[in-house]
């Protein structure tokens, strides 16, 4: 199976040994594989996938995810050298003193004072322009036209 993997002819017999290494051998082999093709367009082949098949993505990230974790209880507390059970003392009384440092800080009681609210905006800024108020309109031509330097019409 390997050496198909590989492109040579198989051998005879069993190239691993055990059963158990035949498989350890396939896999690193396998994992060689999709790692280079990995490096060739990986990337690119994700980026489409998760925008032309979003639920294959998502599969895929839920796939990623272990069904169940086994944790194993150790010897904790009791397997703790002296050196460790001090320095985790230690540890544990800093982040007590910060967290008491937190609750006596200083605090300024006071309360907000009101601002008052800022005035309606007038009228003429929200009205439309008009025609007449146009520079190219007859009256304000007429307008500026009349009005001269020395005030005389």
């Amino acid at each position: 199976m390997l050496a198909q993997l590989q492109g040579k002819a198989p051998r005879q017999g069993n190239p691993g040994g055990s059963p158990e290494a035949t498989r350890r051998l396939v896999n690193k082999a396998f994992l060689e594989a999709l790692a280079e093709d990995f490096r060739q367009g990986g990337a690119e082949a994700i980026a489409r996938v998760r925008k032309e098949h979003p639920a294959v993505y998502m599969k895929i990230c839920a796939l990623l995810v272990p069904r169940e974790m086994q944790i194993e209880h150790s010897g904790g507390v009791k397997a703790m050298t002296d050196e460790q059970l001090e320095r985790s003392i230690e540890i544990l009384k800093e982040m007590i003193a910060q967290r008491d440092a937190g609750e006596n800080a200083k605090v300024i009681d006071g309360v907000p004072e009101p601002v008052p609210p800022l005035p309606p905006p007038s009228r003429k800024a929200r009205r439309k322009v008009r025609r007449s108020d146009r520079v190219d309109s007859g009256l304000v031509a007429r307008v500026v036209g009349t009005d001269s330097a020395d005030g005389n019409s």
